[in-house]
């Protein structure tokens, strides 16, 4: 196989040389994936501990990126939106002590990925939306962009939670 034949590392699942949208995809999917394997061989008392003085925790962090996931994605575009349980708002969606299941936090942001990818098929990236919260419209293109962005940050953020914990570090399964 050539160089001019390759469009995927295979390591990753990155296209190369895909379209737009499949590549904003592609590097969502890959911080999605890294959120949740930070959550892999813990256990509940682990993943639920607050490790900084503001309260961060593994499942917290997992719990607001589904929620923002379902907001960005599925509330703005008219996706299917899920009832909350606690108040964004307030940042309850930054802690898992509502007597929330490591379970159910995990479900909960398979749902919102799930929601938020029905989003991403459907709509184009020139397509317009507009968040509850905000005074303007957004594209598709701005918010997956924005997505990328904060599912990387919160990635981050775990990862050093997770090293904290376990001493585990790294951005993706290495097999």
């Amino acid at each position: 196989m050539t160089n001019a034949e390759v469009t995927e590392d295979m390591g990753t699942g990155m296209p190369y040389r895909g379209g737009e949208k499949e590549t904003l995809r592609a590097s969502l999917d890959r911080h999605r994936d890294a959120v949740l394997w930070k959550l892999e061989g813990l256990d509940d008392e682990r993943l639920r501990r607050p490790m900084t003085p503001s309260g961060t925790s593994l499942l917290g962090l997992v719990k607001h990126l589904g929620s923002v996931e379902y907001g960005w994605f599925a509330e703005t575009f008219g996706g299917e939106v899920e009832k909350l349980w606690f108040d964004p708002e307030t940042d309850e969606d930054m802690r898992a002590d509502q007597g929330e299941t490591t379970a159910q936090i995990v479900e909960f942001y398979g749902r919102a990925r799930a929601a938020a990818d029905r989003v991403i098929t459907r709509v184009p990236l020139e397509g317009l939306g507009r968040p509850s919260w905000r005074d303007h419209e957004v594209s598709l293109r701005w918010v997956l962009v924005h997505m990328i962005e904060e599912t990387a940050r919160h990635a981050g953020h775990m990862d050093v939670v997770r090293e904290l914990i376990d001493g585990a570090t790294g951005d993706h399964r290495r097999d």
